[in-house]
């Protein structure tokens, strides 16, 4: 199929096929005698992967890890689920993280007297 149709297969667009070929997420596409990019079934099921994947937050480089491991059939499931919980420790850390920011902007917001005068505890914070 050409890309359009790998684009709309796969949930993916046409750009980001370009892309994920020039990292080498997916093969390089063969060619049409017209020069064209031609994806094959098993092309598009790795983009819908790499789709699914990044809807988890999973980095370029951790996908293309994952990829490699969805791929290679000998691999032990242990790799797989180490990089998915080292990615949940990483989205915790990530959580804790706008946590904090959350509590400082409610905190200076409270502080905060929202009126005509130019005094304001949020921008005095910012400018330190």
């Amino acid at each position: 199929m050409n890309i359009g149709e790998a684009a709309k297969v796969s949930g993916v667009n046409a750009k980001l096929i370009r892309h994920y070929e020039s990292i080498g997420i997916i093969p390089k596409a063969s060619r049409s005698d017209s020069g064209y990019r031609i994806y094959s079934d098993a092309d598009v099921n790795i983009l819908a992967f790499v789709r699914r994947a990044r809807s988890l937050g999973f980095s370029m480089k951790e996908i293309k890890k994952l990829v490699g491991l969805w791929r290679n059939r000998s691999r032990a499931s242990a790799d797989v689920k180490a990089l998915a919980l080292e990615h949940v420790k990483d989205m915790e850390q990530k959580v804790e993280e706008l946590q904090a920011m959350i509590k400082t902007l409610k905190h200076l917001a409270r502080h905060c007297h929202g009126d005509g005068r130019p005094d304001c505890p949020i921008i005095d914070s910012l400018a330190q």
